[in-house]
């Protein structure tokens, strides 16, 4: 047998890496959301995300969820006061 030549071993890492970030994200995913938008609430989301500084919908979405969580355990009557439909 023969030894690899760079080519091959840099091919087998990225192979590796592919491999472990799947495994990765089977661990930590628990579901995907498809989410579609109306404009108004469209010009909101990209509005607030401009204000908090964060670019990636994805990672403001996670936090206004994670911070409706923390509000919901503070302040229960303020947290049903604002996901109240209008």
């Amino acid at each position: 047998m023969t030894a690899k030549s760079a080519a091959d071993r840099q091919r087998d890492k990225r192979e590796r890496d592919r491999l472990a970030e799947e495994q990765r994200l089977a661990r930590l995913l628990s579901r995907s959301i498809k989410l579609d938008l109306f404009k108004g609430t469209d010009a909101k989301l990209v509005e607030m995300m401009e204000q908090a500084g964060i670019d990636e919908p994805q990672d403001f979405i996670t936090r206004l969820i994670h911070g409706a969580h923390r509000l919901s355990q503070q302040t229960p009557a303020v947290y049903a006061d604002q996901i109240r439909t209008p």
